[in-house]
């Protein structure tokens, strides 16, 4: 999907490539797309005078399956990964920042989060409310998160059922830390985010 002309992929790895603690990406993408993703990255690279090397590998099923291909592509020196959406294509090169730090810190895993601003309700398979959550715990999660690989991969050998890595993470009894994120940091999944992401990616 084009956003001011330019692929939500290609934006996605141009921030990507923005932060100097990254060596190299492995670009999950179904196999129907494999070529057209190969290509976005060969741009993206020649246009940013890149020698970051970017491979592309067919993804699976379920997201913990692509997730799980993506790490099988990387080297054996990696020790830090992070896992990010391209559909949050426009996340700043310091939210980048933010996460390796936190990670080369000694923390196993870290998450970028935002606060909720909207009360937040529990409920039940009736609709029902069952609980109201103290919003000012809660955070709004994002991508990129990272985390140190052999606990990726530990997470994921236990299986592969969670909306996040950070939730398989937690399943393993490890903590994760939440460290600021930003609004520029949006997913872009409808009509009406395309169009967001396109008013922040023009503002002065």
């Amino acid at each position: 999907m084009p956003l001011e002309g330019v692929p939500l992929l290609g934006h996605a790895l141009r921030g990507a490539l923005s932060c100097a603690a990254v060596d190299e990406i492995a670009v999950v993408a179904p196999a129907s797309h494999r070529q057209q993703a190969h290509a976005i990255a060969e741009g993206v690279c020649r246009g940013l005078g890149s020698s970051t090397p970017v491979t592309v590998v067919v993804g699976g099923a379920e997201r913990g399956d692509s997730v799980a291909a993506g790490l099988r592509a990387l080297g054996a020196d990696v020790d830090v990964v992070l896992v990010h959406d391209a559909a949050r294509c426009l996340t700043p090169v310091d939210v980048f920042d933010r996460v390796v730090a936190g990670v080369r810190s000694g923390v196993v895993a870290v998450v970028p989060g935002a606060p909720v601003v909207d009360t937040i309700k529990q409920v039940d398979a009736d609709g029902f409310v069952v609980a109201t959550p103290d919003r000012a715990a809660l955070r709004a999660v994002q991508t990129p998160q990272g985390f140190r690989r052999d606990v990726l991969e530990r997470a994921h050998a236990g299986g592969s059922d969670a909306t996040d890595d950070a939730g398989l993470v937690e399943r393993l009894g490890e903590r994760v830390l939440v460290v600021d994120g930003d609004p520029r940091a949006l997913k872009v999944t409808t009509p009406a985010d395309l169009e967001a992401a396109a008013r922040l990616l023009t503002a002065p």
